[in-house]
């Protein structure tokens, strides 16, 4: 039962994940935290950032470590199939069709409605993010008492050596990674 809970979950999420791995968060979490509760928030968060830190997209990381979270190395198996079987059947039916008929003016139109609706999705993600990570579990609260002032600095730090100075994420993640373990080890 729980392969299949797997399988289906994550196929829903393959299919219904139009722009991408960032537009899939709020998918995964609803699947995986509010739906089956096989993962906390503070987990659901802990596994986004894995998921990018790890070669690959984020929506078949997320499945492979949710499927060996719940069912060991068959649950990866069935999870990353379910996650991938979609989009390996939409995206070949949709360049024939696109191929095909590129030159409509209602494809491009369908293309071009779909954008503002990725943006929302990943803004969407990300603001649940940011919110676990300067309020905790409790959510967003106007006491400014409950603002975890660290995750602040590090987010804008982050951010601002990654608009100013444009260097690889990588380096961004593995950095603050390392000043917050350094700062939550002395405070």
């Amino acid at each position: 039962m729980a392969y299949l809970q797997l399988f289906w979950s994550f196929f829903q999420i393959g299919l219904f994940s139009i722009g991408g791995g960032y537009a899939a968060m709020p998918l995964i979490q609803n699947q995986v935290v509010d739906i089956h509760h096989w993962l906390t928030l503070t987990e659901f968060t802990d596994l986004i950032t894995i998921a990018e830190m790890t070669p690959g997209p984020i929506a078949i990381n997320s499945s492979t470590f949710v499927g060996i979270q719940i069912a060991g190395v068959a649950g990866a198996i069935v999870a990353t199939i379910g996650c991938i079987l979609p989009s390996c059947v939409i995206v070949s039916l949709l360049a024939f069709l696109y191929y095909k008929y590129k030159e409509i003016a209602v494809i491009q139109g369908v293309l071009s409605g779909l954008r503002p609706v990725v943006i929302a999705l990943i803004a969407s993600a990300g603001l649940s993010i940011l919110v676990l990570s300067f309020w905790g579990q409790q959510g967003f609260s106007w006491n400014i008492s409950t603002i975890d002032f660290v995750s602040v600095g590090l987010f804008s730090a982050a951010l601002f050596v990654i608009r100013k100075f444009k260097p690889n994420p990588i380096f961004v993640m593995l950095g603050t990674g390392l000043l917050g373990g350094i700062i939550y080890l002395i405070t």
